[in-house]
């Protein structure tokens, strides 16, 4: 722990003293790791290059906002799974928004396990009884007949909506939201085999296919499966920024992500 903080403390001298000589704006310039767990995130460098500590490529960051204390990781995320969940709709998510440095804790109907898929048992952080508040929430599929219709939990997302920043629905999580009245008037998507269901579903939502996600500014919707990775990266754009969101996708070691393959829609 010494030894990093000196690092630390040297590194940060050293920039200091560079933009101190050379270029002492406020908007100047340093080189910082991209997200990946370790201790080199918190070190910032004067050049560009790669990071002796983990070998990524250094991204470009402004030295006013290295030095603020609020970090991404004071970002809550709360992952509400039910039984039958889709693994991969919130595991590719989680892996996202972890490699991020958001804190991400998972809710459920009650603290009893949660069994994915029927092979993979997770025990939830809180039931809805006791969850903390959270900056973004997310709802994924598999099964959701059952919470879709539970008013005991649609209840509880309704009163979620004005202290929470962004609601993301992974697949056919899109039901779940959508009985909550997150997706009236707005433009939403979803598994595409329940795309039909979702229109008879909801029928003051704007239903769409072919589209990885839709964008409505405060709620986010994705197509299936996969697709839930490529929402989680729009969204971390949307926070931290592009450059941000590609070297996270690097990070994850996914090539497949386009945003180009979403929706943003426009506000009037």
């Amino acid at each position: 722990m010494q030894k990093m903080l000196l690092l630390f403390t040297i590194t940060f001298f050293s920039v200091n003293l560079a933009f101190s000589q050379k270029n002492p704006q406020k908007d100047s310039i340093v080189f910082v790791c991209p997200p990946c767990g370790g201790s080199c995130d918190e070190v910032a460098y004067a050049k560009p290059g790669t990071c002796p500590h983990c070998g990524m490529e250094l991204i470009s960051k402004p030295l006013k906002d290295f030095m603020k204390k609020e970090t991404s990781k004071d970002l809550s995320i709360c992952f509400y799974l039910q039984n039958g969940v889709e693994v991969l709709d919130f595991a590719g998510p989680l892996e996202v928004f972890t490699a991020a440095g958001f804190t991400v804790f998972i809710v459920s109907k009650t603290k009893n396990k949660i069994v994915a898929q029927g092979t993979l048992t997770i025990l939830p952080d809180y039931s809805i009884e006791d969850a903390p508040p959270a900056d973004i929430m997310v709802f994924f599929g598999g099964s959701t007949d059952i919470p879709s219709n539970d008013p005991a939990l649609i209840s509880w997302i309704q009163s979620r909506k004005k202290s929470t920043e962004y609601f993301l629905s992974v697949c056919t999580g899109a039901f779940i939201i959508g009985k909550a009245g997150l997706l009236d008037n707005l433009t939403a998507t979803t598994f595409h085999s329940q795309i039909e269901s979702l229109r008879q579903t909801l029928p003051k939502t704007k239903v769409l296919s072919n589209v990885r996600f839709v964008d409505n500014g405060k709620i986010i919707t994705t197509a299936g499966i996969s697709a839930g990775i490529d929402g989680a990266l729009h969204l971390v754009e949307k926070i931290k920024g592009k450059e941000f969101a590609k070297n996270v996708a690097s990070v994850i070691e996914y090539d497949k992500w386009v945003p180009e393959n979403g929706l943003i829609v426009k506000n009037k």
